[in-house]
């Protein structure tokens, strides 16, 4: 029988993220700080009107772009939360979550040979995707002194003459790194210079803990060559509800719709009724949400400062990526030992790009009561390993 797969699915890793996680769901009294799901409830309200939606048979496909009354709901959110200025008509769509978002900006945009320029640590999707598409990743290798920030210097460097895709992955999983409008500020002008576009995950947005997110396509002459993905599985708990969305230039958005129509056919009719409601009424929870989270990530902060374990303050996200480079140890042979002995999960750096070594990721969407039992049994897994150097 001929080989069924091609060649290029083939050289694909899976997601690092999982293989941990598969091993904990087998663990009595292990606890996992490795998955990026908020662990609150989906907003009363929100649900209450996915319920409504069922009980009253709107169990239908709706238009392949989305509903109209949440694409006006979308362009109202980005307008007085970001300073972005879209027509429903269109310029947005809705989509299965972001991760569909992404996939399909890079099947849309790339030739083969077009140079992706990726930031890393970052999700773990983008490489992937941008591969799979066609595209050439060329990988910019973030560093913990710049606070895991995306520099004009290091923008500089990577472009080439097939540089056509900037991701821009802030705020940042794994790093917790956030962007601030200065910052962005430097990079704007060497992106129109190089008639380069870019990719914006924004899914963090409203998950930021000092200044408020800043969008790189609210900048002067941005709009045009930005494609803003966001969602609602992080600031809203609805990750399972599979809802995002992109925003951008009409010419990109249509030709990403065209893919979307043909691959996916519409977002989920219940999740989209149910995110009309988040988008009016949900301010109040997102922002106790924003609170909880931010009271976890000063626990944390507080708590490697006390078992003297280095790491970076993080500003958004929920996600903090303390240093494990003092034991000599890579990142995967770290997190297996914790796993083991100590019945803990976290995700290796590396799981995010190669220049995630010596780095953990450890996700504080979870409860303190279970961050207070991971932080006790990390603290005396770091004192047996000081001990046995």
């Amino acid at each position: 029988m001929r080989d069924p797969l091609c060649d290029k699915i083939k050289t694909v890793e899976p997601s690092g993220i999982r293989k941990f996680f598969d091993v904990v769901s087998e663990m009595p009294d292990a606890i996992s700080l490795g998955v990026g799901e908020p662990d609150f409830d989906t907003p009363w309200r929100v649900r209450q009107e996915g319920i409504q939606s069922l009980e009253k048979g709107r169990t239908f496909y709706t238009s392949n772009a989305g509903l109209k009354e949440l694409k006006k709901e979308i362009c109202k959110y980005l307008k007085r939360r970001m300073n972005l200025y879209y027509k429903y008509e269109e310029e947005v769509f809705v989509t299965v979550g972001g991760s569909e978002a992404i996939d399909l900006a890079f099947r849309t945009m790339l030739n083969p040979g077009d140079e992706v320029l990726i930031p890393q640590p970052s999700y773990v999707s983008y490489e992937p995707c941008a591969f799979m598409a066609g595209g050439t990743p060329v990988i910019i290798e973030l560093k913990a002194e710049d606070e895991f920030k995306l520099t004009r210097e290091e923008l500089l460097a990577a472009i080439t003459p097939k540089t056509k895709i900037l991701v821009l992955p802030f705020p940042n999983n794994p790093t917790g790194a956030v962007m601030k409008k200065e910052e962005l500020a430097e990079l704007v002008d060497v992106i129109i210079e190089n008639d380069i576009f870019v990719v914006s995950d924004e899914i963090y947005s409203e998950l930021t803990y000092g200044e408020p997110h800043v969008s790189i396509g609210s900048f002067p002459g941005m709009k045009e060559r930005t494609i803003v993905i966001n969602g609602f599985s992080k600031s809203y708990a609805m990750t399972g509800w599979r809802l995002g969305y992109a925003a951008g230039p009409a010419n990109i958005i249509g030709q990403m719709l065209k893919l979307h129509q043909y691959a996916i056919m519409c977002a989920p009719t219940t999740s989209q009724y149910a995110a009309v409601v988040a988008l009016q009424e949900c301010d109040e929870e997102v922002e106790q949400m924003r609170e909880a989270y931010n009271q976890r990530r000063r626990y944390l902060l507080h708590a490697f400062q006390e078992m003297k374990l280095e790491c970076f303050e993080p500003f958004g996200a929920f996600y903090i990526f303390p240093s494990i480079q003092e034991f000599k140890m890579t990142s995967d042979e770290f997190a297996t030992r914790f796993l083991e002995e100590e019945k803990v999960a976290v995700v290796p750096g590396t799981a995010f790009g190669k220049c995630g070594e010596g780095f953990l990721r450890i996700s504080y969407a979870y409860s303190l009561e279970d961050l207070k039992v991971a932080v006790d049994r990390l603290g005396r897994f770091v004192e047996k390993l000081r001990k046995e150097r």
